[in-house]
């Protein structure tokens, strides 16, 4: 589908600043009809060819830049339960970045400049959610020692525990990306997202964004959220084992059982900027502004300023031989 002003024609998005369907054209709010986009590669607005993949769900026309959503590709199994609308818009994404890199010495001159951040697109990522319940069952064999002096003789005293821990927790809505381009570790890197903000699926929110269907099944990427949440029982546990000085486990039994999985989209800001033929990902928290990504350095800058260090301190060494010369 195509979200259409019904005064200026225009293509109508959602504004994150706002949190309303804008039309960038006439400065319309929520003037939009939508217009059916047919399974095809052609724009629904200009006829120009669209380069999409398998999995894009939500795209942006080359030719006349309209955002089209794909109806085959958000319905029926493909449907998303939830969705994080974006909440930080592009300007204020740019603010962050010359905020969080401004700083760099060395970064190329144009890292920062409006024409290249003004490249950077908005992403619905696709993520499951999971909720688990873990039982954990835990036996271990702990010290605690006790060290006091008496005259000039010091006493150590060791007491050795039967240590027994059985314990429940619940998880809620463990995030997992669904994404084949989506380095897992980057996605790690960008939570938390604040999931209170999570909304049921309307398609309103992808107008103006990128977006892709999952690559991956439910099941295929269970056992990595289950990871999570053992790893999350794990730590829960340990805080109940302080005060002890040591602590052997004898036996640790941990069962995890799935309550519940949900297909929602999580909003991301991408940046992809190019230094001496390598790309450079930056990968930004469209809910919270956290920034993945390294900044690459400029050789010239960096040889420009050691050399300019080094005349410095030459002209100051100068200086201070001329002064004690004068003695």
């Amino acid at each position: 589908m195509l979200f259409r002003c019904t005064n200026c024609f225009g293509n109508v998005v959602y504004s994150p600043e706002t949190g309303k369907m804008f039309c960038p054209y006439c400065s319309g709010t929520d003037t939009q009809e939508t217009l059916a986009v047919p399974n095809t590669v052609n724009c629904v607005n200009c006829s120009g060819e669209i380069q999409v993949n398998d999995f894009t769900s939500a795209t942006k026309c080359a030719y006349c830049g309209s955002y089209m959503i794909f109806d085959e590709r958000v319905n029926g199994t493909f449907t998303p339960h939830l969705i994080m609308p974006f909440k930080l818009g592009k300007e204020r994404v740019k603010e962050i970045m010359r905020k969080e890199f401004g700083k760099k010495l060395f970064a190329p001159d144009d890292f920062l400049s409006e024409v290249k951040l003004s490249t950077m697109e908005g992403m619905y990522v696709p993520f499951w959610m999971y909720d688990f319940d873990t039982h954990y069952n835990f036996q271990g064999r702990g010290t605690k020692v006790r060290s006091w002096r008496r005259g000039n003789t010091q006493y150590t005293e060791t007491t050795y525990y039967n240590v027994l821990r059985d314990m429940d927790a619940s998880f809620e809505k463990i995030p997992v990306d669904a994404s084949y381009a989506m380095e897992d570790s980057t996605m790690d890197l960008l939570e938390p997202y604040n999931y209170t903000a999570l909304e049921q699926f309307q398609e309103k929110y992808m107008s103006g964004f990128f977006s892709e269907r999952y690559n991956y099944t439910a099941e295929q990427l269970e056992p990595r959220a289950s990871a999570k949440a053992q790893n999350d029982t794990e730590a829960l546990m340990q805080k109940t084992l302080g005060g002890y000085a040591t602590m052997v486990p004898v036996s640790k039994n941990m069962n995890v059982t799935r309550k519940a999985t949900q297909y929602a989209l999580l909003p991301v800001w991408t940046y992809i900027y190019k230094y001496n033929n390598q790309l450079y990902p930056f990968q930004i928290n469209g809910q919270t502004g956290k920034v993945v990504g390294n900044v690459p350095i400029s050789k010239k800058k960096a040889v420009a300023y050691t050399a300019t260090t080094a005349v410095v301190w030459l002209a100051i060494g100068l200086l201070i031989k001329g002064i004690l010369g004068g003695f």
